[in-house]
């Protein structure tokens, strides 16, 4: 995992003066190469100890280890991807149209890879073994999350699953206290933060249902509400209220849990498919 989606990750759960520093370093981390710690406090507003504090948040033993961290993982992306460093430096007002999507590609296509590199297999398939044992599952998200809450469902309900996309958070705590069969509650925030969709996880929980998160945040309330916690890795854009690179990250995850749900039952997920897809062939002519 890189670092900087690792303090893309953590950015949301730092205190704020540690907080000041991942957004300096996010906005621009060839700075921590270009900066004494000393320099990098004063720009960020904060002290020393508090950038030493920073780099332990994040793993490393100090700054000496982040600037190499930095330096190896920008030049290699630089070389690899651009001469501009597609990764390293953020879409800006004076890229070109070109430039500016080269770039988005570039962090969208490295939010599949280092999201898929460190997923933890186990966890994975534990969720998928309630996904596929379920009698009910729920899935919720809040805004550009539901939309990736919605693609599981449309994926689960093609082949006969019964999935239900909650768009409202009266609508989900009731049902997660409804007594229906085995459920699973599958709660979607990049941030794990996301009151409603906490409280949903945890009422879900409480009530009995197997917990899944899909989150970016390893020590966020969703992800310690979840039974089975799968985490994205992401360099989000400067346009992140779009949420673009973290629905793409979503996506992926999604895709993980469908197919290992369609293979526990594959010959049956296969003629739902092509039923499902023979029954609709009339309105795609």
């Amino acid at each position: 995992m890189s670092i900087q989606s690792t303090i893309e990750a953590a950015a949301s759960t730092l205190p704020p003066s540690l907080a000041r520093i991942a957004a300096v370093v996010r906005e621009n981390p060839s700075i921590v190469i270009d900066m004494t710690i000393n320099e990098l406090a004063q720009e960020c507003s904060t002290s020393v100890a508090s950038v030493v504090r920073f780099c332990r948040a994040i793993g490393l033993s100090g700054y000496a280890p982040l600037r190499m961290a930095l330096a190896t993982e920008l030049g290699k992306e630089a070389a690899q991807f651009s001469p501009r460093g597609a990764f390293g430096s953020e879409i800006s007002d004076e890229d070109s149209l070109r430039e500016a999507v080269s770039k988005l590609a570039a962090l969208e296509l490295l939010a599949i890879e280092e999201t898929v590199a460190q997923l933890d297999f186990e966890v994975l398939d534990a969720a998928i073994s309630d996904i596929d044992g379920a009698e009910r599952i729920l899935l919720y998200g809040i805004g550009a999350s539901q939309f990736v809450a919605e693609d599981l469902a449309h994926k689960l309900l093609r082949v006969g699953r019964n999935a239900h996309v909650l768009t409202d958070p009266h609508e989900a705590i009731a049902a997660t206290v409804l007594n229906a069969g085995p459920t699973v509650a599958i709660g979607f925030s990049h941030s794990g933060t996301t009151s409603e969709t906490v409280r949903f996880l945890r009422t879900a929980g409480g009530n009995g249902a197997s917990t899944i998160a899909v989150t970016s945040a390893k020590g966020s309330p969703l992800a310690h509400a979840a039974d089975h916690a799968l985490f994205t890795e992401v360099r989000e854009s400067t346009f992140r209220a779009g949420a673009m690179v973290s629905r793409i990250a979503q996506l992926t995850l999604v895709d993980c849990l469908f197919v290992g749900v369609a293979k526990r039952r594959f010959a049956e997920t296969v003629d739902a498919l092509q039923r499902t897809r023979e029954a609709t062939r009339a309105l795609r002519d």
